[in-house]
């Protein structure tokens, strides 16, 4: 009985979408140069050049000292990229709100891929965790796990489609200082709702004993534990 106690190793609690994917310090280092865009605007007597001067100094700050921090080069310089074409774009049209033009179609785009990979049945979310595990295609030959990440990239899908119903009138208004708003209060609180609601609905959507998703239950595998079962059992009891 001692023994038996102190081989057992206590079950780990599942993880949430938010330790595997992160996304808080992407999204707030996201608000930071719109912010500063409509601040410079503002303060300068609705100048698109000084917003614009002040979203690039504040972004390559903001990229910066997120390298300085260790992370990665990529996600840093994507983020820093993003800055540059909104601002590329609001000079060459002369149009403040089109700083925000980039963020609209981004989402657009984001809500149609979301949905199209839903339908052809490879799911946005399975490829993201699937990707940040290691499991490459693994989880897509789990008909448990390819069910949940459908259900759970549905949550992502409406969070697409909400900023730009949000995003889309104020661009058309032209109301820079709403669309600054809007940016910060569709970023963190939304990836944080997303992130939390969607881990609820793949978890439900998954079937009780399921090993969780950094394990897939193929069903090949699942067959042959099985076949295996009752052959353990018969060299044991010998008879």
């Amino acid at each position: 009985m001692g023994s038996t106690a102190e081989h057992q190793t206590p079950t780990p609690e599942p993880e949430s979408l938010t330790d595997l994917l992160g996304g808080r310090r992407g999204a707030i280092d996201a608000t930071v140069p719109p912010v500063a865009f409509a601040a410079g605007w503002l303060l300068g007597g609705e100048s698109l050049q000084i917003g614009v001067g002040a979203a690039l100094v504040t972004g390559a700050a903001v990229a910066g000292w997120r390298w300085r921090r260790g992370h990665r080069p990529r996600s840093v310089l994507v983020g820093l990229l993003a800055v540059c074409v909104g601002a590329l774009v609001a000079l060459r049209t002369g149009r403040a709100e089109d700083f925000f033009l980039v963020q609209l179609l981004a989402n657009a785009a984001s809500a149609l891929a979301w949905m199209v990979s839903i339908v052809i049945r490879w799911p946005l979310l399975g490829v993201v965790v699937g990707g940040v595990l290691r499991q490459r295609t693994r989880w897509r030959r789990d008909p448990a796990l390819l069910r949940a990440y459908g259900r759970g990239s549905w949550v992502w899908t409406a969070s697409f489609l909400l900023r730009v119903s949000v995003f889309l009138p104020l661009w058309l208004g032209g109301q820079v200082v709403a669309l600054s708003v809007a940016r910060v209060a569709l970023s963190w609180p939304l990836v944080a709702a997303v992130l939390g609601v969607s881990w609820v609905v793949v978890r439900r959507s998954l079937p009780a004993g399921h090993p969780g998703l950094r394990h897939p239950a193929l069903p090949g595998e699942a067959s042959a534990q099985a076949e295996q079962a009752p052959q353990h059992e018969s060299a044991g009891n010998p008879g």
